[in-house]
């Protein structure tokens, strides 16, 4: 055994030692480059009421509020000077392309010029992106409008998600009514030029900056106002809808303009639903000015006892596939007179 454990040891004593291999020390980390901070932006009013914003940092986009708030990442792109003779606070802020960066925020306000009485918001217009990332306002504003001076048509429908949803180019987000569409507008020249979220004010600003400039529209049909019923009054929506409509009239004046009452929302009636028979009241008041035919449709989508089915607007404002083909045949014999169809 002591002949064993002495031969062991000697093997362990002449064992070659293992090799020492050297790793090498990874090199450190490149520090990172510094962020250089965005300027935030200036704002000037000319004497007559445009409000411009500047920036000194090159390659940003300016948002911008006029209700007080922070601009933040769904505020309002700054894409043109801002009509505000009637004064008041203007808030904007620098944001890096991927609106990740801001920079400090800048304000300015502006007293009223003189005999300029402070409108309500429906007549003020401004931009909005409060559907982004779902849909980039400016980006589809521009695309609209690309697609009205290529295209031409005869016949163009405008407002807020309902109308988006409805379907046409470009398909940018979810279209429920999109095979409503084809079946109804697929052979005809037509736009679609609804902006989700959109209320009356940023409707207003789309038509003022080009959005139907080209078209050679016979009939406008225009469904807007449902987003403005939580924070405007029946009258400062009719009246912003008035004004939307002029402007359409000035821009397009051989088309008639077909006007609808505001859909219904909501499972049953409410105070809600109550708010928008009013203004719906007001808005067959403008039937004849202005090439304007007043149609409510929003009676086709309830039950005699005035509940609105799920299976017609999934979320109870948003109709579904169903409900966007009863739209489409209460609109089909206006829209066959309009544009000169034969019937059926």
């Amino acid at each position: 055994m002591k002949t064993l454990l002495l031969t062991l040891c000697l093997a362990a004593l002449l064992a070659p030692a293992p090799a020492f291999t050297q790793t090498a020390a990874a090199p450190p980390a490149p520090a990172a480059a510094p962020v250089t901070p965005l300027a935030p932006p200036t704002l000037q009013r000319d004497t007559t009421g445009l409000v411009t914003l500047a920036c000194a940092t090159p390659g940003v986009i300016i948002r911008y509020t006029l209700d007080g708030s922070d601009p933040n990442q769904r505020s309002g792109p700054y894409l043109a000077p801002i009509a505000f003779a009637h004064g008041g606070l203007v808030k904007a802020r620098a944001f890096s392309q991927d609106r990740k960066q801001k920079s400090e925020p800048a304000e300015a306000r502006f007293d009223a010029q003189p005999g300029v009485v402070p409108p309500p918001t429906t007549l003020v217009p401004l931009t909005q992106d409060r559907d982004w990332p779902t849909s980039d306002w400016a980006v589809r504003h521009a695309a609209v409008s690309a697609l009205v001076r290529e295209r031409k048509p005869e016949l163009v429908f405008i407002g807020d998600s309902i109308t988006q949803m409805y379907g046409g180019e470009p398909h940018d987000r979810s279209q429920p009514g999109r095979e409503v569409w084809d079946k109804f507008h697929g052979k005809r020249k037509a736009a679609n030029l609804g902006f989700g979220y959109d209320y009356i004010e940023n409707t207003l600003w789309r038509i003022q900056h080009g959005e139907l400039d080209g078209a050679a529209a016979r009939a406008i049909v225009v469904l807007i106002g449902t987003n403005n019923l939580g924070k405007n009054k029946p009258e400062e929506i009719a009246a912003g809808t008035r004004a939307l409509c002029d402007e359409i009239h000035r821009r397009q004046p051989a088309a008639t303009i077909v006007l609808l009452g505001i859909l219904p929302r909501g499972p049953k009636p409410d105070a809600m639903r109550a708010k928008l028979a009013e203004v719906n009241a007001l808005y067959a008041k403008l039937d004849g000015r202005n090439h304007i035919t007043y149609l409510d449709p929003g009676p086709k989508l309830l039950a005699p006892d005035g509940t609105l089915a799920r299976d017609l607007a999934g979320d109870y404002l948003h109709p579904t596939g169903k409900g966007y083909t009863l739209l489409a045949e209460a609109l089909e014999p206006t829209l066959r007179k309009l544009l000169g169809e034969p019937t059926p």
